[in-house]
């Protein structure tokens, strides 16, 4: 257990004007980002890793933590007021709260979310704080055989839950994995499909796959749709009124359960790999809409609906972050962003973690609390101007986005080759989104393909290569079976739903 005083040094380090600097950095740019459809915070976190390599460790994960962060409470702008979300768990949030914009409310619906986006992010901060350390002691009693059964666990849920097809899931995972074993065998470190290149040696670098995937491919998918033109936002009218510009106390207040509510569903599906903020949105709308009272007002510009889906999604924030520090397994691609952040600056997340470097491990939490108080503020300051920012013309944000893109590469990388393989999975990446195969997946078995691949040999080495010693691990077994179950339901689920979709 870490002691009280590697906590106390830990938020010590977090509380301090420079960490602040860059945590007030990372939420205004990921509010903004947020503001624009399309663009959104993963996006904004795949170009920004590049350039935190000059910072230490604490300042630059608490910059990711806080654009993350910040993108949630601006995906809601676009989402009010032209019922466009600016990210995808921002569509629960238009069905009320582009109807309250319309009746001359904007500021309202706006300030909702934002105050319930802080309150369910500051409830699954709390819950991660709390949690994530005892259950990191819990995983150091898991050897090998137990890790390897658990990755199979994780990839058979990722696999049907993200995306319409579990086939297309494994096959992302697959690949995924194949593309992770690229460089030197960790058992004997001999060069394996590099076909020549030495730069590959030690691996395909991270930022050039995580960058040329999330944020090359969406480019690639949304620059045909681009016209170089500025699409205005929805008309809304000034009521005249002061309290349609506020949230009264009494109006919050009323939404206590709600927000309660859908903090805990955005919680528990968040510390789950793969379910997303998205699901948790729709799954507490969906749940406030039938212990309502009044269920006819929903869609209608209630303001409990803005509060369900926006505490929702934003509770997934910290808790996506449990199975991470504690298990090394990312429940997102913002958490395999930040996992890939991790690896760069020198840190392996997982149980030991708290172990070899606890007093980091606090700090990122402090940097956590802090950027919950900053996103309150500058969502306060910043939803006026947000406003401005949806109406930005893609032509300049597509382009400054690929500039980014290679200038952030190309210094992780130290040269073009860098580039040239965010290129490459640039173009891998629109062909999958385009054939159905899901980015996610395949970016998590990425950053789980190595620690996997060592998992299983060290298993078969403990069991000199006999695969029935699983049966003298019960944890394993339980969690094989577990994997088996979950690949027979989801299959059961899909075929299900393609008889629907032909009936």
């Amino acid at each position: 257990m870490v002691d009280l005083a590697t906590i106390l040094a830990g938020f010590g380090d977090a509380f301090t004007l420079y960490n602040l600097a860059f945590v007030l950095l990372g939420v205004t740019l990921g509010q903004m980002v947020g503001a624009v459809p399309g663009i959104g915070p993963i996006m904004a976190m795949a170009i920004a890793i590049p350039f935190t390599f000059g910072l230490d460790s604490l300042p630059a994960i608490a910059f990711l933590v806080g654009v993350n962060k910040g993108g949630l409470v601006g995906g809601a702008v676009p989402a009010v007021l032209m019922n466009t979300p600016g990210t995808p768990d921002a569509a629960a949030t238009a069905l009320d709260g582009h109807p309250l914009a319309k009746q001359g409310k904007p500021l309202k619906a706006t300030k909702m979310a934002l105050f319930s986006s802080i309150t369910g992010d500051t409830f699954s901060d709390i819950v991660l704080i709390t949690v994530s350390a005892p259950l990191a002691i819990l995983a150091l009693k898991m050897g090998p055989i137990e890790v390897a059964a658990l990755m199979i666990f994780a990839f058979s849920i990722l696999a049907g839950l993200i995306g319409n097809s579990l086939t297309k899931g494994v096959i992302a995972a697959a690949f995924g994995v194949l593309v992770a074993s690229v460089g030197q065998d960790p058992e004997h470190y001999t060069p394996r499909l590099i076909f020549g290149y030495w730069d590959v040696f030690d691996g395909l670098p991270l930022p050039a796959v995580a960058i040329g995937m999330l944020a090359m491919s969406e480019i690639l998918h949304r620059m045909p749709l681009a016209h170089g033109g500025v699409q205005s936002a929805i008309e809304t009218n000034d009521t005249g009124n002061p309290d349609d510009r506020r949230v009264t106390w009494a109006e919050y207040w009323s939404c206590r359960f709600t927000l309660l509510r859908g903090a805990t569903i955005g919680t528990i599906l968040g510390a789950m790999p793969g379910i997303g903020s998205t699901a948790a949105a729709f799954m507490s709308y969906a749940m406030t809409k039938a212990s309502s009272k009044e269920p006819e007002t929903f869609g209608k510009g209630n303001i409990q609906g803005i509060a369900a889906s926006e505490s929702a999604n934003s509770a997934v924030v910290g808790s996506n972050l449990i199975p991470l520090l504690t298990l090394g397994i990312p429940g997102s691609v913002g958490a395999a962003l930040i996992i890939s952040a991790f690896m760069i600056h020198g840190m392996q997340p997982g149980p030991l973690l708290f172990e070899s470097q606890g007093r980091l491990v606090y700090g990122l939490f402090g940097a956590m609390i802090m950027a919950n108080f900053v996103n309150l503020w500058v969502g306060q300051v910043g939803l006026r101007i947000w406003v401005k920012v949806v109406s930005a013309p893609e032509s300049i944000i597509f382009a400054s986005a690929i500039l980014l893109c290679v200038v952030g590469v190309s210094m992780a990388t130290s040269g073009l080759f860098g580039v040239a393989i965010m290129l490459i999975f640039a173009v891998l990446g629109y062909l999958m989104t385009s054939f159905g195969y899901s980015l996610v997946i395949f970016i998590i078995a990425f950053f789980l393909g190595p620690r996997f691949e060592k998992s299983i040999a060290q298993a078969l080495a403990l069991t000199n290569n006999d695969l029935t010693q699983v049966i003298y691990s019960p944890v394993a077994l339980a969690l094989l079976i577990l994997s088996a179950v979950s690949v027979v339901w989801f299959l059961r689920k899909n075929a299900e739903a393609a008889r629907a979709e032909t009936a």
